[in-house]
């Protein structure tokens, strides 16, 4: 299974829903990504695929200073799961991937 590609993601957090995008990328069997929300960029950490589970973590200075932890499962082109904060309450997080442009196809 391939979760590469852009993933836009909806988190319902305590404060309200917050949108975020995720560019993740494939290099052999190794997982990279990058997070885009809230005004900030941040490099996603420990990505890891294990069957059709996605995990990874980040951390984020808007709107609150937090270290974050997801953990989402995938089917084809659309995710659900939750990201954790701390000792924070889960927020529940959904999303779908961006069709392929056919311009960038290799």
């Amino acid at each position: 299974m391939s979760v590469e590609g852009i993933w836009d993601l909806s988190v319902a957090t305590p404060i309200g829903t917050v949108k975020a995008v995720v560019e993740l990328h494939e290099n052999g069997t190794a997982l990279t990504g990058v997070a885009h929300g809230a005004g900030e960029e941040v490099p996603l950490k420990e990505v890891r695929l294990t069957g059709d589970l996605l995990t990874w973590k980040q951390a984020v200075t808007k709107p609150l200073r937090l270290n974050l932890a997801f953990a989402v499962t995938v089917d084809g082109d659309s995710l659900s799961g939750t990201s954790r904060a701390g000792r924070l309450p889960a927020s529940k997080v959904s999303g779908a991937r961006r069709p392929a442009d056919p311009g960038t196809e290799r």
